[in-house]
């Protein structure tokens, strides 16, 4: 009697575990045309996100990662004016304010290598145009990645988009309070 009492206690805290929204995996796909959709997401979304949380806009071999921290939405369409979409929310935002980094190997890549990068880049360009952008090699963005996704939630957005190392990264930072407003209050707490 003992055991089957194990056995349904097992079985409950698991069946929580399943059904607990904290524990389960956070990944959402929108269906293909539903591009309402994802934007309504994103929306809701931002309303939650902040500083040290992260945007991402990425190429469609972006990996689905296993860590808990991480929500991918799909959206059918390109790249470019996903980016455009989400830069524009995050920047009538109150709360946040994007500090944008891209991979470095992209610089390196030609139309010889790859047909349609240089019209890519010209639209990034003029999307990112007047930004600050910080560029890093690939692994040193899965890296910083990999740390933020263990604390904070990350939001990507997988596109249709079918060029190698176009992926921006959009880290989240506070809208109302810079780092030297933050150095200026350590310095008053030191004394």
């Amino acid at each position: 009697m003992k055991s089957l009492r194990n056995i349904l206690i097992i079985m409950i805290l698991t069946g929580m575990m399943v059904f607990n929204p904290g524990c389960v995996d956070v990944s959402q796909t929108a269906e293909p045309g539903e591009e309402t959709s994802w934007k309504e997401v994103l929306k809701q979304d931002l309303h939650l996100l902040g500083h040290r949380n992260w945007i991402l806009v990425v190429d469609k071999a972006f990996p689905e990662q296993s860590s808990l921290g991480m929500k991918y939405l799909y959206v059918d369409q390109d790249l470019p004016p996903a980016l455009e979409h989400v830069l524009r929310e995050v920047e009538s935002s109150t709360h946040v304010s994007p500090v944008i980094y891209r991979d470095r190997e992209l610089s390196y890549i030609t139309e010889e290598h790859v047909a349609g990068i240089t019209r890519f880049k010209e639209e990034i360009s003029r999307i990112l145009e007047g930004k600050a952008v910080n560029t890093l090699l690939h692994d040193e963005v899965f890296t910083m990645l990999d740390e933020s996704s263990s604390l904070f939630r990350v939001l990507v957005i997988k596109t249709s988009c079918t060029l190698p190392y176009t992926s921006v990264f959009i880290q989240l930072d506070c809208a109302y309070w810079d780092s030297e407003d933050e150095q200026a209050l350590r310095e008053r707490m030191a004394g």
